[in-house]
C-alpha cells in the first residue's frame, strides 16, 4: 500500500490535534541531555583539564587563562559552532603564536588580539568564506602543525629538565647542553614518571586493560604523577592559580599598528584553518560510526566560523587564551557516542565547576608533568602518515619547507613559504610536459605527458615534423588540458601529413577534444572505452530500408558509453569493467528480461504500455560496435595489461569470490567492487536466482558454478547481489511467470525459480499475516533498508531474493559443508543502479536489513 493512500476509509475524518507543519500545542519542553552526552562530556572534561593547563604552562600566559579558553570554547563555540560534536579550547597548534604574542605585547594586549581575531573571525563566517578556507593544501596545513609541534617539544624539554625554556628555537637548541649539563632530577623523574604512564596506559593488556582503559592516559599520567611527588614529598615547582579576583582581563592594544594587524591575521588565520579542518575531520569521524549511533548532521562550516569567533571575543573580553577547534578532544566526544552539541557544552560545564571548587587539588599537580605531557602532544603533532600521505602525493617539498619555516622563522613566515612554494610546484606541473617520438614496426609514435599548453608547442612541432612524409603516425595524448595554441598546431600538422599521404591515428583523447573524426563516426564525439560522463551521442538517423516504418527504425539518444567511472585510465578495474558491460551489451545482456506477448507486465516487453523500448540502436551493425571496441582495447588497454594478464595466464584462476547477480547490463561487477580480472568468479543470470537442488529443470549451469567454485577454486566468500529496476523481479510481479504444469516460454520457465522469494514478501510477520511460504515455515518479517524507505513493490521483492537465494544456497551441499568448516562465508548486496549505492546484508538483523557500505578514505 503507498504511503500517500490513507489506510481506513475514514481516515479523511480525523481530527488534528493541532494545525499540519505546525508545532504541537503546549508549554516548552524540558531540557533534557542524553546519557551518551553526558558520559562523553566527563570523558571529554578528563582530557581538558589537563591539557588546558599544559599549554596555558607553555604559552607562559596565565594558568586561569587555560581553564577559561576551555570553558568558553566548550559553551560558546558548542552552542554557535556548525559542527556539533567538534570540541573547542585552547590548542596546542595555537601554542606558538600565543606565546610570541605574549612576549612582544604582554599578556592584557594578547587577549585585546584574541578579541579583534574573534571579530574578524566573525566577519569571515558573515561572507560565507570558510569553504575557501579548504583551498590551503594539506601539506602546508600539516607542515604548519609539524612546526608548532617541534616547536612545543623543544620548549618543553627545557621545562623537562627543570630549567626555563628560551624564545625560540634556535635559542633553545643553543641552550640545550648547558641544560643537560644542570639537571634538575626531582623534574626529570616526574617526567619521566608521566611519559611512561602516557604511553603505557593504553597499552594495559587483557579484561583489565579493557576496563581501565576507559579512563584518558593523560589524566592518568598527571595524576599519577601528582600523587607520587606529593606523597615522596619532592620539592619542585608546581601549579599556581592566584585568586580569581586578580586575573587579568584584556585591555587596549599597545604597539605598532602593522605588528598588531600582523598578529590579528595569523591568530585568524591558524585559528580559522585548524578549526575548519577539524570540522571535516570530525564528519569523516560520525560518518564511520555504527548506524545505532545516532544521527548528527553534517558541518556548516560557515555558522562554525561564527562560532568559533563569538568563543574568542568572549574568551580574550575574560583574559582566556585564543580557542579553536582541538582534534584529541573532538576524536574523544566522537569515540565516546555524543549525540548532540550538549555533550561540548556540560564539558564546558565541568570545566567552569572544576576552576572554581578543586583550585586545591590542581595546585597539587607538578610543572615538569605538565610540560612531558604537551611535548608528548607536540611530538605527535610531526605525524608520520601525514608524511608518508605528502610524500605520495608529491608535496614533501611544501611540507618541509612550511615546517622548517615555521621552526626558525615564525608561523605566519612558515605559511606564507609555504604557500610561496606550493604555486611553484602547481605551476611546474602545469607546464611541464613530456613528449617523445620513436619509432616501431614502421609506424612513428608521438607520445605527450602532461598539460598540452602553448609553452609546449615549440617542443611539440618539433617532434611531429620528425615524422617523415607518407609515414604512419600515432599521437598518444596523456593529459587532462590542451589549449587553443595546442589544438591548432596538432590539427594543422594533421592536415598537412595526411594530405601527403599519410595516415594519423590520435589517440588517448578525452571527450569533446575532437581533432578529426573518421567517416565512420560522424557526428558522434565518443570513442569506444571513453568515460561515462557526459557520454550522450546524437547519431544522424540512418535512412531506414524500403518497405520499413521509419519510426520503428529511427532511433533516439544513445546510452550511456560502455567504460569504466570517470577517473579511471586504462588498464584499471574499470577498463575491465568496460569490457564486461561491453560484451552483455553485445550479447544481449537485459536489463529487463524481454518476454513475449504472452507476458504481461515485463518491462521491456514490446508493446507494454508505459514502457519505453530503450536506447535506440544504432544503423550500424554491431559488430561494427565490437571491431572497435576491440581495437581500441588492444592500442589503448591491452599494453598497460598485458603484464598481468600474462601472470594470471602463467599461474591460473585464482578468485577469492564468487559473485552472483543478474544479467542486467547495467550492473558492472568489477566496478562496483573495485575489482580486476582474477578477482572474482561471476555468475550472472535473469534474476540473480539459485535453483534448489533437484528443481533445476534440466539446466544445471548455476549449480554446476557454485560446485566448481566452492570445491575446485575454493573461495572464501559467495555473494548474491540484487539491483533496482530489476526487470526479472517486475515480470514476477506481472504474473510473466509459467503457472504449474505450464511449459511456457524458456524465460518464463526460468522465472518460477523466483516464485519462493514472492512467496516470502507475502509472508509478512510484520501485518500479522497468516501467509507462509512454499515450504510452509512461519510468517517472516520483510528485509528492508537501513537509513531509507522500500521504493516500491519491485524493490521489495528484490531484497527478499537476496535473502531468499542465500537460503537456496545453504541447500546445496559443496556450500553447506564449506559452511559447516567455516572455510566459506555468505553475503547478500542490493546494488542501486541510480544512487549508485551498494548495501550489505547485515547477519544478525531478524529479516534481514541492508545496511549502506560507508565510504572510506583510503588516502589515510
Amino acid at each position: 500500500m503507498s504511503a500517500c493512500v490513507p489506510a481506513r476509509a475514514d481516515s479523511a475524518r480525523t481530527k488534528h490535534v493541532h494545525p499540519p507543519h505546525s508545532p504541537p500545542p503546549g508549554g516548552s519542553r524540558r531540557f533534557r541531555v542524553a546519557g551518551a552526552d553526558v558520559s562523553a562530556a566527563v570523558a571529554v572534561f578528563l582530557i581538558a583539564l589537563p591539557l588546558s593547563l599544559g599549554i596555558a604552562l607553555a604559552t607562559g600566559a596565565p594558568l586561569q587563562a587555560g581553564l577559561v579558553a576551555a570553558a568558553v570554547g566548550g559553551i560558546v563555540a558548542g552552542r554557535i559552532g556548525g559542527c556539533p560534536l567538534q570540541v573547542s579550547g585552547p590548542a596546542a597548534g595555537l601554542t606558538v603564536v600565543t606565546a610570541d604574542l605574549i612576549q612582544r605585547y604582554g599578556w592584557r594586549t594578547t587577549c585585546a588580539i584574541t578579541v579583534l581575531a574573534g571579530l574578524a573571525q566573525l566577519g569571515l563566517g558573515c561572507l560565507r568564506v570558510a569553504r575557501s578556507a579548504l583551498a590551503v593544501s594539506p601539506a602546508i596545513v600539516h607542515g604548519m602543525l609539524a612546526g608548532i609541534g617541534v616547536t612545543i617539544a623543544v620548549a618543553q624539554l627545557h621545562i623537562v629538565l627543570g630549567g626555563t625554556p628560551q624564545s625560540s628555537v634556535p635559542d633553545n637548541l643553543v641552550a640545550l647542553p648547558a641544560q643537560l649539563a644542570n639537571l634538575h632530577p626531582a623534574d626529570l623523574a616526574v617526567s619521566v614518571l608521566t611519559l611512561t604512564l602516557l604511553l603505557l596506559w593504553p597499552r594495559i593488556p587483557g579484561r583489565a586493560g579493557q576496563v581501565l582503559g576507559r579512563l584518558p592516559a593523560a589524566l592518568i599520567a598527571v595524576a599519577g604523577a601528582t600523587a607520587v611527588a606529593a606523597l615522596t614529598g619532592l620539592i619542585l615547582p608546581k601549579v599556581d592559580l592566584p585568586s580569581w579576583s586578580s586575573h587579568a582581563l584584556a585591555a587596549l592594544p599597545d604597539g605598532p599598528v602593522l605588528g598588531l594587524v600582523a598578529a590579528v591575521l595569523t591568530t585568524t588565520l591558524v585559528c580559522s584553518v585548524q578549526s575548519l579542518l577539524g570540522a571535516v575531520a570530525v564528519d569523516k569521524l560520525v560518518a564511520a560510526r555504527p548506524a545505532q549511533a545516532g544521527h548528527v548532521k553534517r558541518s556548516d562550516l560557515d555558522r562554525e566560523l561564527l562560532g568559533q569567533g563569538a568563543a574568542n571575543i568572549v574568551s580574550g573580553s575574560l583574559g582566556g587564551l585564543p580557542v579553536a577547534g582541538v582534534a584529541v578532544r573532538s576524536s574523544a566526544n566522537v569515540a565516546a557516542g555524543a549525540v548532540s552539541r550538549n555533550s561540548t557544552m556540560l564539558h564546558g560545564v565541568l570545566v567552569v565547576i572544576a576552576a572554581l571548587l578543586l583550585v586545591p587539588a590542581l595546585e597539587l599537580i607538578p610543572l615538569a608533568s605538565l610540560a612531558a605531557l604537551v611535548m608528548a602532544v607536540g611530538l605527535k603533532m610531526v605525524s608520520l602518515n601525514h608524511i608518508r600521505t605528502v610524500t605520495r602525493h608529491r608535496e614533501v617539498l611544501v611540507y618541509a619547507v612550511t615546517t622548517g619555516g615555521v621552526v626558525f622563522l615564525g608561523v605566519l613566515e612558515g605559511v606564507a613559504l609555504g604557500i610561496a612554494v606550493a604555486v611553484g610546484v602547481a605551476l611546474h606541473r602545469l607546464t611541464r610536459t613530456r613528449i617523445t617520438h620513436h619509432e616501431a614496426g614502421g609506424v612513428h609514435h608521438v607520445h605527450v605527458r602532461g598539460q598540452l599548453t602553448f609553452l609546449a608547442v615549440p617542443r611539440l612541432s618539433r617532434l611531429l615534423h620528425q615524422v617523415p612524409q607518407g609515414a604512419d603516425a600515432v599521437v598518444e595524448l596523456d593529459g587532462s588540458f590542451m589549449d587553443h595554441a595546442a589544438y591548432e598546431t596538432l590539427q594543422d600538422w594533421q592536415k598537412t601529413h595526411t594530405a601527403q599521404g599519410g595516415s594519423v591515428d590520435i589517440s588517448g583523447r578525452r571527450p569533446g577534444t575532437r581533432i578529426s573524426e573518421p567517416a565512420e563516426t560522424e557526428g558522434c564525439r565518443c570513442r569506444p572505452w571513453t568515460p561515462w560522463r557526459n557520454h550522450q551521442c546524437d547519431r544522424p538517423p540512418a535512412a531506414p530500408p524500403p518497405g520499413t516504418d521509419r519510426q520503428a527504425t529511427t532511433g533516439g539518444p544513445r546510452g550511456r558509453s560502455r567504460s569504466g567511472p570517470v577517473g579511471k585510465g586504462p588498464g584499471t578495474a574499470s577498463g575491465t569493467a568496460a569490457a564486461e558491460t561491453a560484451v552483455h551489451k553485445t550479447t544481449g545482456g537485459t536489463t529487463a528480461p524481454a518476454t513475449g506477448p504472452s507476458t504481461p507486465g515485463a518491462p521491456g516487453a514490446p508493446g507494454t504500455p508505459g514502457t519505453p523500448d530503450g536506447p535506440a540502436r544504432s544503423a550500424r551493425p554491431a559488430g561494427g560496435e565490437l571491431a572497435r571496441g576491440i581495437s581500441a582495447f588492444h592500442r589503448n588497454t591491452a599494453p598497460l595489461m598485458r603484464r598481468e594478464l600474462a601472470r594470471l595466464a602463467r599461474e591460473g584462476q585464482q578468485p577469492s569470490q564468487l559473485f552472483l547477480t543478474c544479467a542486467d547490463s547495467r550492473v558492472v561487477t568489477s566496478m562496483i567492487t573495485s575489482s580486476g580480472p582474477g578477482d572474482l568468479f561471476v555468475v550472472r543470470n535473469v534474476g540473480n536466482f539459485v535453483p534448489l537442488p533437484g528443481q533445476e529443470s534440466g539446466d544445471d549451469s548455476v549449480a554446476a558454478a557454485i560446485e566448481y567454485a566452492v570445491d575446485v577454486l575454493k573461495v572464501r566468500s559467495l555473494t548474491v547481489c540484487g539491483h533496482s529496476g530489476c526487470g526479472a523481479m517486475q515480470a514476477l510481479l506481472g504474473a510473466g511467470h509459467a503457472g504449474p504444469g505450464d511449459r511456457g516460454t524458456p524465460l518464463q520457465r526460468w522465472l518460477r525459480h523466483g516464485l519462493p522469494s514472492l512467496d516470502r514478501v507475502h509472508a509478512d510477520a510484520d501485518a500479522g499475516s497468516d501467509a507462509a511460504d512454499h515450504t510452509g515455515s512461519r510468517p517472516r518479517p520483510r528485509p528492508r533498508l537501513a537509513g531509507r524507505g522500500i521504493a516500491d513493490a519491485a524493490e521489495q521483492l528484490c531484497l527478499a531474493n537476496v535473502v531468499q537465494q542465500l537460503e537456496h544456497l545453504r541447500a546445496h551441499a559443496s556450500v553447506a559443508r564449506a559452511l559447516r568448516s567455516g572455510d566459506l562465508e555468505l553475503h547478500g548486496m542490493y546494488f542501486d543502479v541510480g544512487e549508485a549505492q551498494s548495501y550489505l546484508l547485515a547477519q544478525d538483523a531478524e529479516g534481514g536489513v541492508f545496511e549502506l557500505v560507508p565510504g572510506i578514505d583510503l588516502t589515510a
